[in-house]
């Protein structure tokens, strides 16, 4: 029986929409801003801080700066405050926010590794959701992005969840396909997309 669908995404594909749909037709709990505040929690730090550095690596410039307060002798005394912004400390917390979600159950999780981290849950369905350059560019426009800030936006954030997947599940992404059991094009309509999704939930649960 599904309990848990996880929602894997591109850029500008407008998942987190088709997340929102999803969970209301389901009438279970969304997991996208509220996973960013429920880290931000644990970790005792602003939202904003979170939401800028998740589906990240750390650039270089920071990797070295926390790598020299790790190795001084001041920066022991005030290794939990750098801590609260680092890669590797909201990644563990987004495994214990999903985790935790997933225990509960009859929840819609989007993104930040929830398909990696339940690739082995017989409870969870994934998806992952891509589109056309073209569809996801006029989408960020349409949220007010210039043209050439739309295509820079798609390129970059992708690949910055791309070597994050690398980096902490040694994972090509989104090539790793072995346990997505959906990978619907947006373009379609988010509606189309969401009665795929439920139909395939329905047709899963069905066969037990």
């Amino acid at each position: 029986m599904v309990r848990v669908v996880t929602i894997d995404r591109e850029y500008g594909s407008g998942a987190s929409e088709i997340a929102q749909k999803l969970a209301e037709r389901l009438r279970w709990k969304l997991w996208d801003q509220r996973l960013t505040a429920e880290i931000a929690r644990l970790l005792e730090c602003d939202s904003r801080v979170v939401q800028e550095r998740e589906e990240r690596c750390d650039p270089l410039r920071r990797r070295l700066l926390k790598a020299f307060w790790r190795g001084s002798f001041e920066g022991a005394d005030d290794s939990e405050r750098f801590r609260t912004a680092d890669a590797d400390c909201i990644r563990e917390a987004a495994e214990t926010v999903v985790r935790q979600a997933a225990w509960e159950g009859q929840c819609v999780i989007v993104g930040r590794g929830s398909a990696y981290y339940l690739q082995d849950d017989p409870g969870a369905f994934h998806v992952f959701i891509y589109a056309p350059i073209e569809y996801k560019v006029e989408r960020l426009k349409a949220q007010g992005h210039s043209e050439d800030e739309a295509y820079r936006l798609a390129e970059t954030v992708d690949g910055d969840r791309s070597a994050y997947i690398k980096k902490y599940f040694q994972a090509d992404w989104p090539a790793a396909r072995h346990f997505y059991h959906l990978m619907l094009n947006s373009a379609v309509g988010e509606d189309v997309v969401v009665d795929t999704i439920m139909d395939w939930i329905n047709r899963k649960n069905a066969a037990g």
